[in-house]
């Protein structure tokens, strides 16, 4: 099992990456857009996994451990194969998945080539509970945790606003419930900011009942 790959980039191209391993070049498949930008002679590690079929050994490989873990989630998938795991990730980050799965938001993932509509509600049935930990586990870097953060922020906002909030209500909600120390997980700041709304609404009616 190859674990993880070191090295520098000797060529790459849409999807796909070949990193020099002790005189070898070792073709990985990447996330598209992201490892994919590196240039021959950037220096890369990536975790990866091998995917062995009776036909081939294909190596994906990841920026981040969330990636990896993300990426075998999605495989144990019924219908979802590694190139499907791989476009889902090249459309998606990791927080943004685990978001759409915990509001049970389909949507996301059929927008991804290959991902129909059945397909698509099975990944967030079967993922369902396996990715709340997730934005704890993204590239230790500075700048890697706030734009892990915010997309989880914004997921969640989205999730609310097709709840049939507003725009506005949804993203004070959400802004509030992190002030107030809400989980950085989805489903723990959708839930925190579901029960605002909802406080909010309930305190409204009363209001209204006794004028």
């Amino acid at each position: 099992m190859i674990a993880s790959i070191r090295g520098p980039v000797l060529a790459a191209g849409a999807g796909w990456v070949v990193v020099e391993l002790g005189g070898l070049g070792m073709r990985v498949e990447v996330p598209s857009g992201r490892v994919s930008a590196a240039v021959p002679g950037d220096q890369l590690h990536l975790q990866t996994s091998l995917v062995v079929r009776e036909d081939s050994l294909t190596l994906f490989g990841f920026a981040t451990e969330a990636e990896l873990a993300v990426f075998g989630h999605l495989i144990a998938v019924s219908g979802v194969g590694p190139r499907s795991a791989l476009g889902v990730l090249s459309a998606l980050t990791p927080a943004e998945i685990a978001a759409a799965v915990a509001l049970d938001d389909e949507k996301p993932f059929r927008k991804v080539s290959g991902i129909g509509p059945k397909t698509a509600k099975l990944i967030t049935l079967s993922l369902a509970g396996k990715l709340s930990h997730l934005e704890l586990n993204v590239d230790g870097s500075s700048e890697s945790v706030p734009r892990e953060s915010d997309a989880v922020a914004d997921g969640v906002r989205e999730g609310l606003v097709g709840l049939g909030w507003g725009d506005a209500e949804a993203g004070q909600a959400v802004q509030d419930a992190r002030e107030a120390g809400a989980p950085d997980d989805s489903a723990g700041l959708l839930r925190a900011a579901l029960a605002l709304l909802q406080a909010g609404r309930s305190g409204g009616r009363g209001s209204r009942g006794a004028r």
